[in-house]
């Protein structure tokens, strides 16, 4: 919940008008979840239905954005369809946290100035679709006793359009400190406002 709160005034500085939930009921809601601009999902492991999902899938559908950080979206649910919609699905982190690179990989307006970002945190390992707009990766190198052999790249953060909807994904994220770097802090901000209903 910090992590999300630590938004809310951003969000409400850029003009909207925020209301939070603390569980997945609002997805049960059609006329809701339909009449927002952005939905900004932070949950992790979780249990959606089929109504909750069909539902968040028609808004988006329609065009509301939809946004979300690490697992609170690539690792949200075990549904294909969901899964679908983001275009992403979490498999593993491997090693816990480890020193790495965010590298920018696409010229966009939410990655502007930002070529790469030095994190300290889980790195996601996470097959994508690939009709993804990849606008930054990450790459692990070789390492003893891992299952591959050679340097493997994984996209980091990207974006895609869901019918009139577009999503934004950031695998960053695991924690407040993660957020609190400033490239990341103006590329997940940037991913937000990218994301509203336009």
């Amino acid at each position: 919940m910090e992590a999300s709160d630590s938004f809310v005034p951003f969000l409400e500085a850029s003009g909207f008008s925020v209301k939070i939930s603390d569980s997945l009921s609002a997805y049960d809601d059609a006329g809701l979840v339909k009449n927002v601009d952005l939905i900004v999902q932070c949950w992790t492991a979780g249990q959606i239905t089929a109504g909750q999902r069909a539902n968040l899938d028609a808004a988006v559908r329609s065009g509301v954005g939809f946004a979300g950080w690490h697992g609170g979206i690539v690792a949200a649910f075990d549904d294909r369809e969901y899964q679908w919609m983001t275009g992403g699905c979490f498999v593993c982190h491997p090693g816990g946290f480890v020193r790495h690179t965010l590298t920018v990989v696409k010229d966009h307006p939410i990655v502007e100035g930002i070529t790469t970002v030095e994190l300290d945190t889980e790195r996601y390992w996470v097959l994508t679709d690939p009709l993804n707009d990849v606008l930054a990766t990450i790459t692990l190198p070789p390492e003893e006793g891992a299952p591959w052999r050679e340097p493997v790249t994984h996209p980091a953060v990207w974006t895609r359009q869901w019918g009139a909807g577009r999503v934004f994904v950031s695998t960053v994220g695991h924690h407040l400190p993660d957020l609190d770097i400033p490239g990341i802090r103006r590329l997940t901000e940037r991913g937000l406002l990218w994301a509203a209903r336009q």
